[in-house]
């Protein structure tokens, strides 16, 4: 079914139907199989030589930036927000490009490229961590394995204080994942720092490590000799460009029992497309997640028509579409579907089986 209309995706049939304990077996086995062989990364990553066309963008993303901070003094704020916001936006496109093989064959190299994060508050090494983890198709959009998941569990919306949940129940709306949204994960990032230092992981520190070495020499440019106060970076860049990458990831995904359904395309045009480096598209990035950025609206048009039927139709026709249906009203329910059914089947059944898993 299109997704053209205000209504949210609907699971009724699915929730309806009750599977027993040989069905859930058979959905673990299968899980389990497929996570297996999925988890080999190069399925994800490239190998390139050097990838031109990318490390072209890289040197016009830092220049820009380099430019419009050196010319910041001289420039109105109403013209350095959106231009601003729009190279932030335009680093995390190229830092999601980085974890998967662009511009060079050599993940260290590519790693220095992406590292410096101009949103500042989350260090790359951690962000391709995460993000070849959601890469693992089989488990998207579950909470309990997909870290890029914007759903809960029954058990985190329990242990949620009354704050939490109301924030996490205004994120839902567009306008609240792309205001409050950029403050949560920030906050959230954080908290995860805070807690690796008590527990001494230092498989989480040592990322945090390099990125307070980028984050010093950053802010000795932002603010030692650009002259911008850290707070109108923060509002004029940092915010506005993460509040763009929020409304990349927010119709990105749903909870759907096919795989394929549960990931998106959005025709957007060429402005947000270069934004988001053709990554809304993103249904064909998940199926040849390899695939450069530029090459994506030519490969797009050739296979539109089976990649659409295969994605259950799952298409946006634009992001002011997206804004028009959803931007006060959620999209998706705050609780994974298939989680609340798993807590819906008989106490006896659940014993007789492990646990219930998506496939």
């Amino acid at each position: 079914m299109l997704d053209r209309t205000k209504e949210p995706v609907e699971f009724q049939s699915w929730l309806q139907t009750e599977p027993d304990a040989v069905s859930l077996h058979l959905a673990e086995l299968i899980a389990d199989a497929k996570t297996t062989a999925a988890a080999d990364t190069s399925r994800v990553i490239a190998r390139v030589g050097v990838d031109w066309p990318t490390l072209a963008l890289a040197a016009g993303v830092y220049g820009a930036f380099a430019g419009l901070t050196w010319f910041y003094r001289d420039l109105p704020w109403w013209l350095v927000l959106p231009l601003g916001a729009a190279i932030v936006c335009l680093q995390a496109s190229l830092q999601h490009e980085a974890v998967h093989g662009y511009p060079t064959r050599w993940s260290w190299l590519n790693a220095l490229i992406a590292a410096p994060s101009l949103y500042l508050w989350l260090p790359y090494g951690l962000y391709r961590r995460i993000h070849l983890k959601h890469h693992v198709d089989e488990h998207l959009t579950d909470p309990t394995h997909d870290p890029e998941s914007h759903y809960l569990t029954p058990e985190a919306w329990l242990a949620s204080s009354p704050i939490h949940r109301a924030l996490r129940e205004v994120m839902m709306s567009l306008l609240g994942r792309m205001v409050v949204g950029p403050v949560y994960e920030a906050t959230r990032s954080l908290a995860e720092l805070a807690r690796a230092v008590r527990i001494r992981d230092w498989s989480v520190l040592s990322h945090w490590a390099l990125h307070g070495i980028v984050l010093t020499g950053l802010l000795w440019w932002i603010v030692g000799i650009c002259g911008i106060p850290l707070w109108a970076y923060v509002l004029l860049f940092a915010w506005p460009g993460s509040a763009l990458m929020q409304l990349r990831g927010y119709a990105e995904h749903r909870a759907a029992p096919d795989v394929a359904a549960r990931t998106a395309t959005i025709e957007a045009g060429p402005l947000m497309s270069f934004l988001f480096l053709h990554n809304n598209l993103h249904a064909l990035h998940h199926a040849e997640p390899t695939l450069p950025w530029y090459r994506r609206p030519e490969r797009y048009r050739v296979v539109r028509t089976d990649l659409l039927k295969s994605s259950g139709y799952h298409l946006i026709a634009s992001y002011a579409q997206l804004a028009r249906n959803y931007l006060f009203e959620a999209k998706e329910p705050l609780l994974h579907p298939s989680l609340v059914r798993q807590r819906s089947v008989p106490v006896r059944t659940r014993q007789q089986s492990a646990s219930y898993r998506l496939v």
